[in-house]
């Protein structure tokens, strides 16, 4: 198989993202390492913004 339409159907089988340990959400980046939704495995502080509503294990922070 080349590397042109049909091998792109299969990027799809691995996961990308795994559940956090920190969090909870399904957002930690395998290949990279790091989670997209708190910063876990590249800050050790939660990844936080003003302008953000965000669940911290399965709850609600404001």
């Amino acid at each position: 198989m080349g590397k042109g339409t049909p091998s792109m159907g299969k990027h799809g089988r691995s996961k990308t993202h795994i559940v956090c340990r920190r969090c909870g959400r399904r957002s930690y980046n395998v290949a990279k390492g790091y989670c997209a939704a708190c910063g876990f495995g590249r800050s050790r502080r939660m990844r936080r913004y003003s302008w953000q509503n965000k669940k911290w294990n399965r709850v609600r922070v404001v």
